[in-house]
């Protein structure tokens, strides 16, 4: 995937994993890799991903998104949802990133919008990356048994966001929770879902949609990549 885009100037991403009670945006040069996860095999708590921060494109975001207060992070880094990624797409980690975080304590519609306040740094190379996922639920997910099959409701959610994709309509996926028992139960807390509506915010009108990574892991986790142009 990596490949098949233009080598972006900068990344800005908004991960899962940095949901918090307020907005604030990483700062520092050079941040450094976390491994905010446990119980898994030590190889992967020795992954680094040493790319630079950028405090620049960090003041800009801020800048964008007034009249939101953003705040600047000097000691989060770059958490799993954005490294891990990054390591497979960019395996050359020489490309600046900077992190924006997910205010917990604002609506869908705070998100998509602030989304849409992002839209000019795509026309100045800065790739966007939200890093969640569409279904997320590890009460419900078959730990060991990744040849399960994906629970129904999983399936007729994640079709469902699909479809709205595909048809450009961003209202049902803003108000995602009017998709009723399988909206709950794919979406069970909202940080892994609100990354999409960044991405959706900074759609152009009729943009093309593609899903270049499909599937469902354990039955009830998504692993539906979206890409937008």
């Amino acid at each position: 995937m990596g490949k098949s885009i233009p080598r972006p100037k900068a990344i800005l991403s908004v991960s899962a994993h940095y949901y918090i009670p307020f907005c604030m945006v990483t700062s520092n040069p050079i941040p450094p890799t976390i491994h905010d996860f446990s119980g898994f095999p030590k190889e992967l708590y020795q992954v680094a991903y040493p790319a630079p921060g950028s405090p620049e494109l960090a003041q800009h975001v801020k800048d964008l998104l007034k009249p939101t207060s953003v705040r600047f992070d000097e000691i989060w880094g770059l958490d799993h949802g954005t490294w891990s990624v990054l390591n497979h797409v960019f395996p050359n980690p020489d490309i600046p990133v900077v992190q924006l975080s997910i205010d917990e304590t604002q609506p869908p519609i705070f998100h998509y919008e602030m989304g849409k306040r992002l839209t000019p740094l795509r026309e100045e190379g800065v790739l966007i990356i939200g890093s969640g996922n569409i279904v997320h639920n590890l009460a419900a997910y078959a730990w060991g048994k990744h040849d399960i099959h994906p629970f129904d409701w999983a399936v007729r959610f994640e079709e469902h966001v699909r479809n709205m994709l595909s048809k450009g309509d961003d209202a049902p996926l803003v108000d995602y929770m009017s998709f009723g028992h399988d909206a709950t139960l794919s979406v069970p807390t909202p940080e892994h879902y609100l990354p999409l509506l960044y991405v959706l915010g900074v759609r152009k009108e009729k943009e093309s949609v593609s899903f270049p990574i499909q599937g469902v892991d354990g039955g009830s986790v998504s692993m539906l990549a979206v890409r937008i142009g």
